[in-house]
């Protein structure tokens, strides 16, 4: 099986690659919020957020900007169980994902429920740091990097897609790596 899309590169380190600067991260202040079209809205300390039920996944990563990493293992939290505990309405198509400094991507619920998708807060045995999206990632294992939001503090559920930080720049809004939909031109 092919893992390396088209026009990419394999890269070995990390680069690191984001817009504006590595935001502060206070244990104490932070939370993390769900709410929109839910039947329970939750907000969830940092420590609330660890105690979750957490999973291992290991997955490859794509830039949009040419390169990708093999083999990141990842531990979080998933989408779906994070679904499962506010319960999505049924007019809930997609969700758009909220982060420090504006950010924000939004998907379709179909594509977030997978059993890759994770809110990660460790990166190879070890907890995110800060310029690679800790304390809490965003990991669409299927998609360009930059639906994999760094920073992440809030998800809310919409009936409709909204388009996000890179999107309303000319990316992609489906961003796979497969069929190279970078841009949206």
């Amino acid at each position: 099986m092919q893992r390396l899309p088209p026009n990419q590169r394999l890269k070995t380190d990390f680069p690191v690659l984001h817009f504006g600067k590595v935001p502060e991260f206070d244990k104490k202040t932070w939370d993390f919020r769900v709410e929109g079209l839910v039947e329970k809205t939750i907000r969830l300390t940092y420590d609330e957020f660890l105690a979750l039920e957490k999973t291992v996944d290991v997955s490859d990563f794509h830039c949009v900007t040419g390169w990708s990493r093999f083999d990141n293992k990842w531990e979080g939290v998933r989408f779906r169980d994070i679904a499962k505990l506010v319960k999505p309405k049924s007019n809930a198509r997609f969700a758009t994902i909220e982060a420090e400094g504006g950010y924000s991507t939004s998907l379709p619920l179909a594509e977030l429920m997978g059993p890759d998708v994770l809110f990660a807060y460790n990166f190879d045995d070890k907890p995110l740091e800060p310029m690679h999206g800790g304390p809490l990632r965003l990991v669409v294992p299927k998609k360009y990097a930059y639906k994999c939001a760094k920073w992440v503090r809030k998800v809310v559920f919409t009936e409709e897609q909204e388009f996000g930080f890179w999107e309303q720049r000319g990316y992609s809004d489906s961003a796979d790596p497969w069929k190279e939909e970078r841009y949206s031109y």
